[in-house]
């Protein structure tokens, strides 16, 4: 019943910094069990991790990501953020917003549709 929504510009110019965000429904980002997670997809390549923001708002963040990342939330509006700064032609990927229950694990249970962001001049 949950579904997540992701929303943000398909294009980005590099060195700028990228948004997107999250809607949530079915389910409410403060309630416990649950870690929202932002996860990417690079043409021909593997998913990567790139942090999560916990029912009580701690974030955490990928170490290779982490001086990039940042994550947020809005809980009147049941969003979660994800802004990534500086950005360079090699994020351009196929960015999800996802559900675990462990941090870490790569056991979604629910993902949004996905959606993709090219960084270009």
């Amino acid at each position: 019943q949950v579904q997540l929504q992701e929303s943000g510009p398909g294009l980005v110019k590099p060195s700028q910094t990228l948004s997107l965000t999250c809607t949530v429904s079915g389910g409410s980002i403060t309630t416990n069990s649950y870690y929202w997670n932002w996860v990417r997809q690079p043409p021909g390549k593997g998913l990567e991790w790139m942090g999560a923001i916990t029912d009580s708002g701690s974030t955490y963040i990928s170490p290779s990501l982490k001086s990039r990342t940042s994550i947020s939330r809005d809980t009147v509006k049941n969003q979660f953020t994800l802004q990534l700064s500086s950005v360079t032609p090699e994020d351009t990927a196929v960015y999800y917003c996802a559900i675990n229950s462990r941090l870490g694990s790569t056991a979604y249970v629910y993902w949004g549709q996905g959606t993709q962001v090219t960084v270009s001049s």
